[in-house]
């Protein structure tokens, strides 16, 4: 099974990945979303250590058992031959109703086939009054022609 785009990367392969990324965790389906990854996949979130596809699909069950009306948007920062270095913002609400941005940086290297086969991120994350969300699109895939992250200052 393959993931195109495939490494190495141009400028316009790597934006179509980081968008193809961002589309697959707004699904918010984690079985869908590990199969972006090798299945020895190695991740680091914060505080968690994923060592396999498995783990990856687990975590990502957990997230989103808690963070409600997820959205995410991803940019591209930079990239070189099978690496891809990526910054985002989501918004989502805990079970208190408490809404909340979340800002982070991701790296990213693929295997040949275009999976995922190491995963970095730092993240921070803020409450915010719902007044404050900026992401207000239906669940699911963001719109083409909403805002993208540098658009929206953040």
């Amino acid at each position: 099974m393959s993931r195109p785009p495939l490494p190495p990367f141009t400028h316009d392969s790597a934006v179509e990945k980081v968008r193809l990324a961002e589309d697959g965790w707004n699904t918010r389906d984690a079985a869908k979303v590990a199969l972006a990854y090798t299945l020895d996949t190695r991740w680091r979130n914060r505080v968690e250590f994923a060592t396999n596809r498995q783990e990856a699909q687990a975590f990502l069950e957990r997230k989103w058992n808690k963070e409600h009306e997820y959205r995410l948007i991803k940019e591209l920062w930079a990239f070189t031959g099978n690496r891809i270095a990526v910054r985002y913002a989501y918004e989502y609400r805990d079970d208190a109703g408490q809404w909340y941005r979340a800002y982070g940086n991701e790296n990213w290297q693929f295997a040949e086939d275009g999976l995922m086969s190491n995963r970095h991120a730092s993240i921070n994350e803020m409450p915010i009054k719902d007044a404050d969300r900026l992401f207000h699109w239906p669940l699911g895939r963001r719109p083409d022609d909403h805002a993208s992250l540098s658009d929206l200052g953040l």
